[in-house]
């Protein structure tokens, strides 16, 4: 049998060179991690440290830790709950009204241009306000210009039981056209008319404000 020859003493840089050599094979190259799977050691490494290291410092150890999450994670959706899915940045929905005063007829008169150009968000707006203003003019509704469509709407609906649910309906779709991001149309700005008529034409059952 034929027995290879290997020197017994290595130079320092022969074993380097051979240790390079040896390294360098593909063998070694295919069974080396790829760099994904480098980088997910490196951060699970560096996150169990943290981990280990909250643990230490919160009473109970790890038991504690994890029950400070649990109440973190019930908090949090509490909170959600309670401002709800379209819960915007500020406390409550701009008002209907901005900008100078108008009278019913103004408002009138600017939907029907904005329709005619074909806008309908713009022409929604300004028929909920000339419906509004109009029961105003009535002394149907005590005039407050910080009134939001909603508030405004269920105010109008107490004044003329008849269109309350158009009321609501329209505030709801004023909503969803100026704030919700839905796409106004002409069937919109028709329905708007239909119950500015209905409204304009209704005997209202309530006494006028401040009567």
């Amino acid at each position: 049998m034929l027995l290879l020859q290997v020197p017994v003493e290595l130079g320092r840089d022969e074993a380097r060179q051979a240790a390079r050599e040896e390294l360098g094979k593909q063998i070694y190259r295919d069974a080396r991690p790829s760099l994904t799977q480098r980088v997910l050691s490196w951060v699970w490494d560096h996150v169990s440290e943290l981990f280990d290291r909250a643990a230490g410092a919160s009473p109970g150890g790890w038991a504690g830790l994890l029950a400070v999450a649990a109440v973190v994670v019930l908090a949090v959706v509490a909170v959600r709950l309670q401002l709800g899915p379209l819960q915007r940045a500020g406390s409550r929905e701009p008002p209907l009204f901005a900008g100078r005063a108008r009278t019913a007829a103004e408002h009138r008169s600017a939907a029907d241009a904005h329709a005619a150009a074909g806008e309908w968000a713009e022409a929604v707006r300004d028929r909920l306000r000339a419906i509004i203003t109009g029961l105003e003019e009535r002394s149907l509704l005590d005039p407050r210009p910080g009134r939001t469509a909603d508030e405004a709407a269920a105010a109008a609906g107490v004044a003329v039981p008849s269109s309350a649910a158009g009321l609501r309906d329209a505030a709801r779709v004023f909503d969803e056209i100026w704030y919700g991001g839905r796409p106004a149309t002409a069937d919109h700005d028709r329905a708007l008319r239909a119950l500015d008529d209905a409204v304009r034409a209704a005997r209202p059952l309530a006494p006028p404000v401040g009567r």
